[in-house]
């Protein structure tokens, strides 16, 4: 691929195709940051990478093994500041300057103070042209659930609810208030996030696997976040009978011997969390719990109370609403339309351009 765009224009557009890369494993990459690179050489791309999923190797890595082309004097575009600490891997700023990239563009400064703003001087140190800042509005915005995790030790949190055109949250006669196009949607969305969050009581009244289910992506299935204060949730709920395929967890606090063992037995880790004031489960504590073991995208998915409750102690970044166009009249039931009118009457939202059939999803930036 080359690109005949002014210089300015095609620095913008490779960066945008790294971007690109980034996105591919959204969500997939463990406490590592997806991160999107390609490689240019006269204008044309000679190759792309990007993290591996449960992070490793990094996209840089991964783009210059890709190459069937020599690396040397080339250009490298990159999403984020590449690392230069030695970790579990060696750094790939020394991958990079081993290469002989010629130049190297970045989006954004890697937030990790163990990379952060020091790989510029060790590229020039070594010949090699830094240009950081390309793109960087967009950038920055994709990585925001980073940028909160490595700032404030708390994971960024997605909420979803579905309502009706008269603000419904429950359909009385069917098990769905939105449509498939919808529901395809949500599981798309469970694909980009490290973890699910739902409270007992939902598994109680729903039943729900929640897994991915769009064909081949099942693998990227959050892990289950499960808030179960008196460890009330049946063995034979849905979501223990693939515990074995996909990763579950239990938040606590009443002790339950039994059912702890139970549980120990069917491979799911329970995790002892304190109560606020009135005994329900600390969701601080809980996201800092999620923070300390590499959650750091999370999806919300429960009911209004849980909701409410996120939203009260300012815990949720994104609220995305899906919204039905029928009216559910005296088939519906928990009503929000209050809620609407005075929590989120001054909130700025996105109406996402995406095609529902009918059906919007609308996006409220809460903080």
């Amino acid at each position: 691929m080359s690109t005949s765009l002014n210089k300015n224009k095609k620095h913008t557009f490779f960066m945008k195709l790294a971007l690109k890369q980034a996105m591919i494993n959204l969500g997939n990459t463990a406490e590592n940051p997806s991160v999107g690179c390609v490689i240019t050489k006269n204008n044309y791309l000679i190759s792309s990478g990007c993290t591996s999923v449960k992070g490793r190797p990094h996209a840089e890595y991964n783009a210059i093994i890709n190459s069937k082309e020599k690396i040397s004097n080339s250009n490298l575009y990159v999403t984020l500041e590449p690392c230069s600490h030695y970790g579990k891997t060696a750094p790939c700023v020394q991958k990079i300057i081993k290469q002989k990239v010629r130049r190297v563009y970045f989006g954004i400064n890697d937030p990790d103070i163990r990379s952060f703003n020091k790989s510029k001087n060790k590229f020039l140190k070594n010949k090699i042209i830094v240009n950081t800042g390309l793109h960087s509005n967009k950038i920055r915005e994709f990585y925001k659930s980073y940028i909160m995790y490595k700032e404030n030790n708390l994971p960024f949190v997605t909420c979803k609810l579905a309502i009706s055109k008269d603000y419904y949250t429950i359909n009385k006669k069917k098990e769905w208030i939105t449509n498939k196009y919808s529901r395809g949607r949500v599981h798309l969305m469970r694909s980009t996030h490290d973890c699910i969050i739902t409270s007992s009581n939902t598994i109680k009244i729903d039943n729900p696997y929640l897994n991915c289910r769009i064909k081949g992506l099942e693998e990227r299935s959050p892990t289950r976040i499960l808030l179960d204060n008196h460890l009330k949730i049946s063995i034979k709920s849905n979501v223990f009978k693939d515990s074995n395929k996909y990763r579950s967890i239990i938040f606590y606090n009443k002790e339950n011997k039994k059912k702890l063992k139970l549980l120990k037995k069917l491979g799911i880790k329970t995790y002892k969390i304190p109560v606020n004031d009135v005994d329900n489960l600390n969701l601080k504590e809980v996201l800092f719990k999620l923070s300390k073991l590499g959650f750091s995208r999370i999806f919300l998915e429960c009911g209004i109370k849980l909701s409410h409750s996120f939203l009260k102690e300012n815990l949720i970044n994104d609220l995305k609403i899906f919204i039905s166009d029928k009216r559910l009249n005296k088939n519906g039931k928990g009503n929000i339309k209050y809620f609407f009118n005075t929590f989120l009457r001054k909130k700025k939202y996105t109406s996402e351009k995406i095609n529902l059939f009918n059906e919007r999803l609308i996006t409220y930036k809460i903080k």
